[in-house]
Formats: structure tokens, sequence, C-alpha cells
């Protein structure tokens, strides 16, 4: 059942009793915003889509997400209230190619308001491994980024399912870099303000309160990775690349961008070889996909295991409970990974 995250699964369940299941999917759809009123029905596609539309939105949105805390969001499948409650928002906000049932819905839809997110920064190529000690190539003129990130965005984003990682397929994961998530919120800040002009002057402070929260963000990872031991991290999820390459830090993945791609036996050697002679001490894995491969590898090369957080979804077990939180977390543990003082 597609709830409302502003809606008390309690609260849903007492409407139920009261008998309205007798009504059709749209009505129950439309009785399951409740006192939303004249709110702007916003749909996300996921996690970090939901974060940006409730922290900007405020209280002018009723913000539905596509996918449920706990579900993987590459593995996500529509449910047809689901395809249908896309239809009916007055707003959506998704990044294409993590989710390519959600591009699809969403293409179909004929909603007016459909922003992608991936077209207001630019993407980026990354494989398994991402260096980033030559960071700050590429990040001039940020500021220009709009139709720029929209073309880089078109030439990459066909034929992108699952196989982020392959050669030619572009980055989707920029929510991981908190100056590439702040050029986001200013572009649905703006979205926002067009889609609904009566908040708009709410909209405009809701964005810049939450960009100098991200800009407060950046500044800690600027500061609190500047100098460590090592500047080499492994992961099973190599959705790492944007903020590897932002703090001048090397990622090197188990697998692909893909969190549940097998590892070759070849991958899985040369890991062994990289964590020698980079010092690296920790195999990270994330909250959602299986620490299985992690704990392998960590055994067989005495390494640490620890928790990266992609920040896909919240669930109990995140380390945080909410965007912010779980960032600050994920510094700690590199911190504390790669010997950062």
């Amino acid at each position: 059942m597609n709830v409302r995250r502003l809606i008390p699964t309690t609260a849903v369940a007492g409407a139920v009793v009261l008998g309205l299941t007798a009504l059709s999917a749209c009505s129950t759809s439309d009785a399951a915003d409740g006192g939303n009123g004249d709110k702007l029905k916003v749909t996300a596609s996921f996690y970090p889509m939901q974060f940006l539309a409730e922290k900007i939105g405020g209280e002018h949105v009723a913000v539905t997400s596509l996918t449920k805390p706990g579900v993987e969001p590459h593995d996500l499948e529509l449910t047809p209230r689901q395809i249908g409650s896309i239809s009916e928002s007055d707003y959506v906000l998704y990044l294409k190619g993590i989710q390519p049932a959600v591009d699809d819905a969403i293409l179909q839809s004929g909603v007016k308001n459909t922003v992608d997110a991936a077209t207001l920064t630019t993407l980026e190529n990354h494989g398994s491994e991402v260096s980033g000690h030559d960071h700050d190539h590429g990040h001039e003129g940020e500021e220009e980024h709009g139709h720029e990130g929209e073309e880089a965005h078109e030439e990459h984003s066909e034929g992108d399912g699952h196989n982020h990682g392959e050669e030619g397929g572009a980055d989707p994961h920029i929510w991981l870099d908190p100056v590439k998530y702040a050029e986001v919120a200013k572009g649905v800040g703006k979205s926002l303000e067009k889609a609904d002009p009566d908040h708009a002057a709410d909209y405009k402070k809701n964005t810049d309160a939450l960009v100098a929260e991200l800009g407060e963000l950046n500044t800690a990872y600027e500061t609190g990775l500047k100098t460590p031991s090592t500047r080499t991290f492994i992961t099973t999820h190599s959705a790492f690349g944007y903020l590897a390459e932002r703090y001048g830090l090397t990622q090197q993945g188990i697998a692909g961008i893909d969190p549940e791609a097998e590892p070759s036996p070849a991958r899985i050697q040369e890991i062994h070889t990289i964590a020698e002679k980079e010092k690296a001490t920790t195999v990270f894995f994330e909250t959602l996909a299986s620490d299985k491969t992690a704990k392998t590898l960590a055994k067989d090369t005495g390494l640490k295991t620890g928790v990266l957080d992609p920040l896909e979804g919240i669930t109990e077990k995140s380390q945080g409970a909410d965007y912010i939180e779980v960032m600050e977390s994920n510094l700690a543990a590199l911190q504390k990974a790669l010997g950062a003082k």
C-alpha cells in the first residue's frame, strides 16, 4: 500500500476500519491525503529525492516516496497503485538512471512538473576505482552547470539500467557529494517556486537554509579528511565516486556501482594487492545490501569491516535519522578507517 510518509500507519488503519476499503484505488489515494488540503502532492523516487522535497517543500507539500524504507532502490518494482499515484501528482522528483522502472513510469505519467535531478548538476563516469587526487579538476564554474549537466546526462543515460558502472555509463550517486547535492537542491527550489508560485518565498527560504547546511557539511568533510594516513578506502558498493573525487580520496570498489554485482576472482585478488600497497585498513559495506562479500574479503586480508552508508534509504539500522546525520556518521567512519585526525 502506497501510504504517504506524513501519515502514521495507525491513522491509515483507522481509516480502513471506517469503511474506506469500499472506495476505488483513486479515491483511497485521495483519502490517504487526509488533511493535506491544498498541499502540493509530491512524488519522490527514493530517499535522497524525498529528503530534498520535504526540506524545501516544508509545510506546503505532501511527499510520497515510491521506495519504502529498507528496499534497495535499484531493485524497485512499482505496483499499479504506485504508477497511478505518479499520474495524480502535482510534482515529481526523481533521479534518472537509478531506477529504470521509475524512469519508464514517469515518462508515461504525463505529469507537467517533472524534475530529473541529474539535469541539475554534472554527471561523471566512475568505474570501480575512483581517484580524487586531482579532485579540483573539472569543478570550475560549477554554478553554471544547468544546461551542461543536462547535455552530459542525455549523452550517458541511454540504456542506463543496473549497469551504471560500465564504461560509458554515468554514475548517478550525486547526492553523496554535498556540493553537488546543494546544486540539485537549488534547482529543486527553483522548480518548486515555479510549480507553486503562491509559496515561492518559503521555498526559497527553505532552499537557502538547506544549502547552508550542506555547505557546513562540506566544510566538515574538507576539514576532517585533510590529513589522512591513507587516502584509499575499499567498499562493496562503488557509490562513493563523487565523494572520493571531492575530498581527494580513492574509492576501490569490490564490485561495480551495482551493489548486487558479484566481483570476479581477479578483482578480489587485485583488492588484496591494493589494500597492502595503500595500507587500507577497512572494507566498507552498506546497510541495504549483503555484507557477505565484505566480511569474506576482510577475513582473507586481515582488514576490519565498517559501514559506509550510500544513503539510498533510511531504516532502523541507519546511523542517523536523516541525510545530514548519516553523512556525519559516514565522515566519522572514513576518518577512523583512513587514520584522519
